[in-house]
């Protein structure tokens, strides 16, 4: 079983990216806001590994942080969820905020991410309430390693429903015409190119 791979990504996509490793090629599935962290093609990662074995394929979903997939087992553990509706919650809300939704029970938010229905939502909590208290709060937050300036850019647009690719662009595009600048002005700019396109 495949735990972890360290590589450098070599291609991106839409729900995934491909991770190559000493000349091989692994495709790896990611939730959006994961992949929108991701280094740009062409540059060192190191990603944690589920594999998931099914009768027709041997699927690969990737994580930048335990937390994350900590998460991902707890979902995936409640009947009916699957690791594509798994990785379909993580990309809704961040780990911490998640964690909190389900421990105050909050079916209403949970549905607001795209393919819960008000059924999911209600088993998630129902059987994962409990269970989300026992991940230590300082172990809730996927954002414990710093991240510089570009990487927060690019989930702060994939947090806005951008795809990841218009996100990178975007996000190369501010970048490139002012620098280090804050978040914020980053984000205007980012924005404003978005619109023009």
């Amino acid at each position: 079983m495949i735990a972890a791979l360290h590589g450098t990504v070599a291609e991106k996509s839409e729900e995934g990216a491909v991770i190559e490793v000493h000349g091989v090629g692994y495709r790896v599935f990611f939730s959006s806001l994961t992949l929108a962290r991701l280094p740009r093609v062409g540059e060192p990662v190191s990603v944690r590994v589920r594999t998931v074995v099914r009768e027709d394929a041997l699927d690969l979903y990737g994580f930048l942080f335990p937390v994350e997939e900590e998460m991902f087992q707890l979902l995936t553990s409640v009947s009916g969820v699957g690791p594509r509706l798994g990785l379909t919650v993580l990309s809704g809300l961040e780990v911490e905020e998640l964690a909190d939704a389900l421990e105050a029970g909050e079916v209403a938010r949970l549905t607001r991410i795209h393919g819960v229905g008000k059924k999911t939502a209600e088993r998630l909590v129902l059987e994962l309430r409990e269970k989300v208290r026992l991940l230590p709060r300082e172990k809730r937050s996927a954002r414990a390693v710093p991240e510089g300036p570009r990487a927060d850019l690019v989930s702060a647009l994939a947090n806005l429903g951008y795809r990841p690719a218009q996100a990178e662009a975007a996000a190369e595009a501010a970048l490139q015409k002012l620098g280090a600048a804050g978040l914020e002005p980053l984000l205007r700019e980012a924005l404003r190119s978005l619109s023009a396109s």
